[in-house]
């Protein structure tokens, strides 16, 4: 029980915030090839929840916004149409695991029209490559990053 309550909270916790994946599974003794895993599927799932729902919940957050009478372009607001604009939906794929959050790149990448299927996609070859690395930085250097804090 002990073991599954380890992966799940990899999992769990990548599907929200893409980085803490890797700190949590080098954290609480996972492998590295373990944690890519959970990390990878964490954000996947988020994509293909968000990717369906992702229109729908922009509209919902829009709506939101305005009854807080919140300005609807922020600086971050116009960073993220700045990326699109100039890299589309792959630009937002390579920055959604360091930069956005799973839930936040994958509703800017649905919000701006781009297919289910070329979410999924780029955002699956992001996730891969990113989980890899950032892992493979983790797991290799945090070590050192423990005698400093």
């Amino acid at each position: 029980m002990v073991e599954v309550l380890k992966y799940l909270s990899v999992y769990l916790v990548s599907m929200v915030k893409f980085f803490a994946g890797p700190v949590t599974g080098a954290t609480i003794g996972l492998t590295y090839l373990e944690t890519v895993l959970l990390t990878i599927a964490g954000m996947m799932t988020t994509v293909v929840i968000f990717s369906v729902i992702g229109r729908a919940f922009s509209k919902w957050w829009a709506k939101r916004q305005r009854a807080k009478n919140k300005p609807m372009f922020s600086k971050k607001n116009r960073r993220i149409v700045h990326i699109w604009n100039r890299f589309g939906v792959v630009g937002v794929a390579f920055l959604t695991p360091i930069l956005l959050t799973p839930i936040v790149g994958t509703v800017v990448a649905a919000l701006f029209g781009a297919s289910r299927k070329q979410i999924f996609l780029h955002m699956l070859w992001s996730a891969v490559a990113w989980s890899f690395l950032l892992n493979l930085l983790v797991f290799e250097f945090g070590d050192l990053l423990e005698k400093y804090i």
